[in-house]
């Protein structure tokens, strides 16, 4: 049996910043990942299409925690102990500068995920991190000393058995560790998906896949459920940020209805009233032009097209010929359209989970277990999920330094 000061369960971004962090700031200590897969870091290598999408350019803890349908309030202190700006550092120390995109994802100069595996592994090896691989954790064995305080563990992989003081679980959302979890008493927030896009069939969007709505406001029908942003449609249906937003935030409510529910789309960002006194408006000012050939509200035309069609009126109609009930559909289309939704798709590889190990059994000054002592969490193993790849990886970045603080001073 090998020992280890410190085991990290899960070769992925926060169990691999977790381990270099406390190697590096105490030599002294003997840390291992065990990660059950070939090679590690897989969700770091696909994020953002192959660039890493490593944070985003929000630096006020406040704002920050509000991209989090699950972990909103936990994450606050954390935040203010390390935040972007820390992430942003921490890179750059270690010849990896990020920049900032104008949705303000954060990607490495480099534009390659590749660089940030380079990154880990080059430092997990400077700092005699044992990186072992094929290691899949069958059994975690608490062992209690006389007085009660359970505070070292014996951790069964596929190829051995290791013994350490202190360990941290960074395994994302797996389910085997899941169960290891609740046979330790933990409570397990059941997983569902989070961050996918919309599977709709309907002939005003059939024809346009590609064209986006910059500025739109999306609710689910007969729920609290709200989102805006831009609207992208797709092939099978609509994504980009306002759809997204809205899945990470009903992750659990969409998945109790099965993904079968109505939405209602405000294409403009107005009331219904403001709408049609515009048209009455254009109907004076256009009055000779062509309706379905005068795209308004900086809406993309074939969009325009299509919701022009969908409210009975014809590809020749002029604006002056407009009644008053197309005026009434026109603008019940740009900002009431309901679609109803058939299903979800796997946003491209940016798969995130809402479930994980339940909040309140976790001290979040120190990422610590309440269940039991020196047993640490990081990333998405805990019941927290993002809107996007990059606010989940700065919940990992952070979760995992601090854990790493944690164990470092409790020695």
């Amino acid at each position: 049996m090998k020992t280890y000061d410190v085991i990290v369960v899960g070769g992925g971004a926060a169990g691999f910043f977790a381990a270099i962090n406390i190697a590096e700031q105490n030599p002294e200590m003997k840390v291992a990942i065990l990660e059950k897969g070939k090679t590690g870091l897989q969700k770091v290598k696909i994020s953002g299409g192959g660039r890493c999408n490593v944070t985003h350019a929000e630096f006020i803890p406040s704002e920050l925690v509000r991209n989090y349908p699950r972990g909103e309030k936990e994450l606050l202190g954390p935040f203010h102990q390390f935040m972007t700006g820390d992430t942003i550092a921490w890179f750059e120390e270690r010849g990896v500068p990020l920049k900032i995109e104008e949705d303000g994802r954060m990607f490495p100069v480099s534009n390659s995920s590749q660089t940030i595996i380079d990154c880990f592994l080059n430092e997990a090896e400077k700092n005699d991190v044992d990186v072992l691989y094929t290691h899949s954790v069958k059994f975690i064995h608490p062992i209690t000393h006389e007085d009660t305080s359970q505070n070292r563990f014996k951790v069964e992989t596929t190829k051995g058995t290791f013994d350490c003081d202190k360990l941290l679980l960074a395994t994302g959302s797996n389910p085997k560790i899941w169960q290891l979890l609740e046979d330790l008493g933990h409570t397990i927030s059941p997983p569902v998906p989070s961050l996918f896009t919309f599977d709709i069939k309907d002939k005003r969007i059939k024809n346009i896949p590609g064209v986006v709505a910059q500025h739109v406001e999306v609710s689910v029908v007969n729920s609290n459920l709200w989102s805006e942003g831009p609207l992208l449609i797709t092939h099978v249906g609509m994504s980009a940020p306002a759809i997204l937003k809205l899945s990470a935030f009903g992750a659990i409510e969409l998945a109790e209805k099965h993904y079968n529910f109505d939405i209602e789309v405000n294409f403009i960002k107005q009331s219904f009233e403001d709408c049609i006194e515009a048209l009455k408006a254009l109907k004076q000012l256009l009055a000779k032009k062509v309706v379905v050939k005068s795209a308004q509200f900086e809406l993309p035309k074939r969009l325009w097209q299509n919701l022009v069609l969908a409210s009975h009126i014809n590809d020749d109609v002029r604006w002056a010929d407009l009644n008053k009930l197309q005026l009434e559909q026109l603008a019940s289309q740009l900002t009431k359209a309901v679609f109803h939704v058939t299903g979800k798709s796997t946003f491209k590889e940016e798969f995130v989970t809402a479930g994980g190990i339940n909040l309140k059994e976790v001290n979040f000054k120190t990422f610590e277990s309440k269940l039991h002592k020196n047993l640490y969490f990081a990333g998405e193993i805990l019941n927290i999920d993002a809107v996007t790849g990059g606010f989940n990886f700065q919940n990992a970045w952070s979760g995992a330094y601090i854990a790493a603080q944690s164990i470092l001073n409790s020695e």
